[in-house]
């Protein structure tokens, strides 16, 4: 059981430091893994990025992923081909509302950010960094689209994670750092005793502390 984001990103950031990546640079998801963040890229003396992944709903059931948009120096689109298929959808279907979600990216990274260029990866160890994975769709696509960009390797480290999650990100990283691993799971708010909400208005205060030094 963590205390907090701060204590799971104090953890974290111990084994991360154990593992002795090369040439590291921290990506954290955002919002909750953004204190997670700064703390392992504080620890490694590394730059620390966001990377934002934006899902693309189903037309009429939004829940259903049809594919992500993540971001990066160009935000890459990702599909998932098969649910397109059976349904008769095309990728071209989906441009509108893929053009909103790059604006929404490039909002929200403006607004954390002002504006700050991505932090390049290629030839660095790009270590995406999480608050917890509970169906591990987010982190994957993210992974996926993070390889277009050449890092020497992608590592994804985490506080906490399913055990049956463990070997699908195994396949997508180079490496996975994960503090707890339960067989039962049922949410990542489980593993912390305070789980609050990481508002808009933390995120860009933690960034800014990061960047303070």
């Amino acid at each position: 059981m963590f205390q907090d984001r701060d204590d799971a990103g104090r953890q974290l950031a111990r084994a991360v430091i154990a593992a002795a990546p090369a040439d590291p640079v921290v990506l954290a998801l955002p919002r909750g893994g953004v204190p997670l963040g700064v703390a392992v890229a504080g620890a490694l003396g590394a730059p620390l990025d966001l990377l934002m992944v934006r899902k693309i709903g189903m037309p009429g059931q939004q829940e259903v992923a049809a594919g992500a948009v993540v971001d990066g120096p160009a935000p890459v689109t990702l599909f998932n081909t098969e649910l397109l298929r059976r349904t008769g959808l095309s990728e071209a279907d989906f441009a509108p509302r893929i053009a909103e979600l790059k604006d929404e990216i490039e909002a929200r990274r403006s607004r954390y950010l002002s504006g700050r260029a991505p932090v390049p990866v290629a030839g660095r160890t790009a270590i995406v960094v999480d608050d917890g994975i509970a169906t591990g769709a987010t982190a994957r696509v993210a992974l996926r689209a993070l390889r277009g960009q050449n890092p020497a390797a992608i590592w994804i480290a985490v506080p906490v994670v399913p055990t049956a999650l463990l070997p699908r990100l195994e396949a997508e990283a180079d490496r996975v750092i994960c503090l707890d691993a339960p067989q039962q799971f049922w949410a990542v708010g489980d593993a912390y005793r305070d789980f609050s909400q990481v508002g808009d208005a933390a995120v860009v205060d933690c960034l800014r502390r990061f960047d303070r030094g």
